[in-house]
């Protein structure tokens, strides 16, 4: 490990996640292919939704392209610098570059937050108002929420980045971590950080509490509104168009919430849980949206057959 004097770090060593030596080269190819994969996924959503003009005029389905678009960027952010940490070569990242890998993370991290949460009160909107639907959720509306997450997103990652880096790290550079969060970043400072830490803990915890609160109320509405539906294909077809959306909120928030929210330990499982939300949710995402939503599976078809399969819809 390096120590230098108070002019401070200028680059850190990421450690990544404790495997087996034996594992090496497969933990190499399995997260490449992951990567591969989660690109082609997301592409293949994004440039379905686009195409498709049944589906990129649908608020829904804008949502679920800009959610392509994060998961591509997170994928991208972390796991090429997860796979270094399974060849022979140390290879350093800048303090700099710590930096960015910090602020793109909770950038993104935070603003798929929020696109969830839209895609929750979208989802309400066409069950529970679905008469009303077609003026309280326009494309234009949609859009602006979208732009509004983006910023949102924005500042929160750069006020995480700035309380971070603005302390001074003058000590050990080794990171005990597969990418440069908040918590393991935070231990080589040589500072005090409990201010840090506070206010950290309660930015993020006012971020998912409230995320999460907002669809935790919007998918009680919509459960009472489908209980109320009198023929079970009709409650069938309902749940299955939140059902998606549903499975990918509940693998996206557990994880964070168990690295963020709780008391500080070093717990082996925190490596494993930081998995999910930057390797395994953006590959997921994809395979969920299409083997669970009927339209997408359509628009797929549709694209690839072209107008033989229209007589499907």
């Amino acid at each position: 490990m390096q120590r230098v004097n108070s002019t401070l770090l200028t680059e850190f060593i990421l450690t990544g996640i404790p495997y087996p030596l034996r594992l090496r080269t497969f933990l190499l190819v399995f997260f490449l292919l992951i990567y591969i994969l989660t690109q082609l996924g997301n592409l293949l959503i994004l440039i379905t939704v686009w195409a498709d003009p049944k589906l990129h005029a649908r608020p829904m389905y804008i949502f679920l392209g800009v959610l392509s678009v994060i998961d591509m960027g997170i994928s991208s952010i972390i796991v090429p610098r997860l796979m270094m940490t399974f060849t022979l070569d140390i290879k350093p990242i800048p303090f700099g570059g710590c930096a960015a890998q910090l602020y793109f993370y909770h950038f993104l991290g935070s603003t798929q937050c929020f696109l969830y949460t839209l895609m929750a009160y979208d989802r309400y909107l066409a069950i529970c108002q679905p008469l009303r639907y077609p003026m309280l959720m326009t494309v234009k509306l949609s859009a602006l929420l979208v732009a509004a997450a983006w910023l949102a997103g924005s500042i929160h990652g750069s006020l995480q980045a700035i309380l971070t880096f603005h302390l001074p790290f003058c000590g050990p550079n080794q990171v005990d971590y597969f990418f440069c969060d908040i918590p393991a970043v935070l231990k080589l400072a040589c500072a005090d950080t409990t201010v840090n830490e506070l206010v950290i803990f309660v930015d993020i915890g006012v971020v998912v509490a409230s995320c999460f609160s907002l669809i935790l109320l919007s998918y009680i509405q919509i459960v009472q509104t489908i209980l109320r539906i009198r023929t079970a294909d009709g409650r069938r077809r309902a749940f299955s168009t939140c059902g998606a959306h549903v499975t990918v909120v509940a693998v996206y928030y557990v994880p964070c919430a168990f690295i963020y929210l709780r008391p500080e330990t070093n717990s082996p499982l925190d490596g494993a849980a930081a998995l999910f939300p930057t390797a395994i949710t953006p590959f997921l995402n994809p395979l969920v949206y299409t083997l669970r939503n009927q339209e997408v599976k359509l628009a797929l078809k549709r694209m690839i057959g072209g107008p033989r399969t229209e007589r499907e819809v």
